[in-house]
């Protein structure tokens, strides 16, 4: 459980749930409506503390703001979910094909010239 890491620990890990609704509404300047719409179209979904009420982490706080620049330029909410989904699995599929570049040129560095 996240409460059993260290204090210091937990004030740098990204996925933390620090935030509860209200709060976290505040920051992004929206209301929790708004964080329980994209928490209904599966965009995030927020941990609950032993009362049940939820609480976002600061990842979880950049992925809605992404969705509220979306909204705030027009796009229906359903759309700015999937379309914020899809670009986090398209950064995700970069950073993989990144890694897989380096160590493919790591390898072939290491090989012996054929010449």
């Amino acid at each position: 459980m996240a409460a059993d890491k260290p204090l210091s620990d937990r004030l740098d890990d990204d996925d933390y749930p620090a935030y509860t609704m209200g709060r976290a509404a505040e920051m992004l300047g929206t209301t929790p409506g708004f964080l329980r719409a994209i928490g209904e179209a599966r965009l995030i979904t927020p941990l609950r503390s032993e009362g049940g009420h939820r609480r976002y982490s600061r990842y979880q706080l950049r992925i809605a703001a992404r969705a509220r620049e979306l909204v705030d330029q027009g796009t229906p909410i359903d759309a700015a979910c999937r379309i914020v989904i899809l670009e986090d699995q398209l950064e995700e599929a970069q950073r993989i094909n990144a890694e897989y570049r380096r160590a493919a040129d790591e390898a072939a560095g290491s090989r012996p010239d054929p010449g």
